[in-house]
This record gives C-alpha cells, sequence and structure tokens, in this order.
C-alpha cells in the first residue's frame, strides 16, 4: 500500500523527458498508478516503444514521441504534438541528462558539449517551450527539474554535469520568482546515488567505486527508485503548492557527509576513541 490516494494526479498530463528509462520510467510509472497521463520522451524510437507498451499493459495512458532535447525544433515539434493529442500539458519533468566521470583535463570540447547540451540547454528549451505556451494560454502548471547533490557543491570528475546542474537550479529558482505571478510553479529533486543502469555504468563501473559511493552515504546504502517517485509525485501534486523554488535532497545523507569536517571519524574504533580521550585531557 502507498502513501497516496489512487487519484492523488488524477487526469494530470505529464510530460517527462527521458522517460523510457532509469528514474524517469520510475516516476512515470508511479504517476500513472496516480491517475495521469504521460508524455515520454527520448531518442530511441525502439525503447520508447517498448516503455509505452509495457505501461498500456498496466492500465495506463501513455503517449510517447522520439525527441533529442538539445534540439530545439525537435523540442517544439514535441511539445506541439503532445498538446494536440491530450489537449495540454499540465506539468513538465526536465529529467533527460548525461554524465560520465573522468578527469577535467582530459575532457575534449566535444565531450563538454556533450553533456551541457543535454542537461543544461535540453532543460532550458524544454522549459522554455511549455513555459510560454502556458503563459500565451493562460494557464498554470507546475515544473520539475531533477538535479543533483554536488550542483551546490561542485565535484571533481564530473564537472561539465556539475556545472549544468547547477545552471539548472538557476534556472528553477530565478523562474520560481519571475513565472509564479503566471501561476507556474517550480520544483527540483537533487537525488544522491540512485542505481540505473545507464547512469550506474559510466559513473561507478567497477564493484570498489560501487563500494566507496555506498561507504559515503550514512544510511549506507543507495536510494530506490521509488522513494524518489514517490517524492517527485508528492512535489507535483495540489498538495505541494506552496512549494516554488526550492530543491529537495534525498540521498541518505552522503552530501551532509563530506559536507562536516570531522565526519570521517566515524572510522575512529571505540579503542581508538578511549586513546584520543586521554590525549585530549592530558592536552587540558
Amino acid at each position: 500500500m502507498g502513501p497516496f490516494t489512487d487519484d492523488l494526479l488524477l487526469n494530470k498530463v505529464v510530460l517527462i523527458t527521458g522517460g523510457a528509462t532509469g528514474l524517469g520510467r520510475a516516476m512515470g510509472e508511479k504517476f500513472a498508478q496516480l491517475g495521469a497521463k504521460l508524455v515520454i520522451c527520448g531518442r530511441r524510437e525502439e525503447v520508447l516503444r517498448q516503455t509505452a507498451e509495457e505501461l498500456k499493459q498496466q492500465g495506463f495512458e501513455v503517449w510517447y514521441k522520439s525527441c533529442d532535447v538539445r534540439d530545439p525544433v525537435q523540442v517544439a515539434a514535441l511539445v506541439e504534438a503532445a498538446e494536440l493529442h491530450y489537449g495540454g500539458i499540465d506539468v513538465l519533468v526536465n529529467n533527460a541528462a548525461g554524465n560520465f566521470i573522468s578527469p577535467t583535463e582530459r575532457l575534449s570540447p566535444r565531450a563538454v558539449d556533450a553533456v551541457l547540451n543535454i542537461v543544461l540547454h535540453g532543460t532550458f528549451y524544454a522549459t522554455l517551450e511549455v513555459g510560454k505556451r502556458w503563459i500565451e494560454q493562460g494557464k498554470s502548471g507546475t515544473m520539475l527539474n531533477i538535479v543533483t547533490t554536488y550542483a551546490s557543491t561542485g565535484s571533481g570528475y564530473v564537472v561539465p554535469s556539475a556545472a549544468a546542474k547547477a545552471g539548472v537550479i538557476a534556472l528553477t529558482r530565478s523562474l520560481a520568482v519571475e513565472w509564479a505571478t503566471y501561476g507556474i510553479r517550480q520544483v527540483a529533486i537533487a537525488p544522491g546515488p540512485f542505481p540505473t543502469e545507464g547512469a550506474w555504468s559510466r559513473l561507478s563501473p567497477t564493484p570498489d567505486l560501487e563500494q566507496k559511493m555506498i561507504d559515503r552515504i550514512p544510511l549506507r546504502r543507495v536510494g530506490d527508485a521509488e522513494e524518489l517517485a514517490n517524492l517527485a509525485a508528492y512535489l507535483i501534486s495540489d498538495y505541494a503548492s506552496y512549494i516554488n523554488g526550492d530543491v529537495i535532497t534525498i540521498d541518505g545523507g552522503e552530501w551532509l557527509q563530506g559536507a562536516g569536517q570531522f565526519n570521517d571519524l566515524a572510522e575512529i574504533t571505540h579503542e581508538q576513541w578511549d586513546h584520543l580521550a586521554e590525549l585530549t585531557r592530558k592536552g587540558k
């Protein structure tokens, strides 16, 4: 039994970029369970078709169209077609992303663009296209952006992603003020580690790297996709209508583990603490 009534998102039309796989699919499935009508897009039509068919078999209403969010012409065509199909859009979820680990000095301009064009430009293009239409139509709506915890702190070895996601946070907070007058609400989720087939293979490609990531999390586990999907469902629902411009972190406390100067002292044993206590008393 879930935390929500089955009609939480009844008849809301939700457009999810990168909605065929990973967290995008998990969110879409949750939204559909709660009564939403889905529009999913991505670059691979066959994957979109398969996901749509599987969701329809569960009795959900899903429509898909291939779209490369890096191309504003394709984004405009997607939104136009989605509006024609359903009669309008109520929620935009900017989920499409690209990322990989690398020393920054090894990156080519093309590698940088591969991330920035999807994450920052793609989010901006979709936001503009949907937002302009809502404003022209006098229609309120909600935009949910999927960012990351290190967008606020920065992080080595994923610098294009950190810079792009920081831009998305700035976009979220800026439009929360500017577009509130039109009834358009902005929210964002900053996930910590959530294993998905695509992202995990590029960010934690070995068991050692995966274990190091888990060891950084105070709860000593990674996130479950349904946990993020439940948070997303609440944020796009009418129950969250007074949340505007905020970024909600869901990471098991990971970013706080790195933020505290002495947090690594958790590795000290009980016996070592006894010895340190003696030393500190002598120091006084």
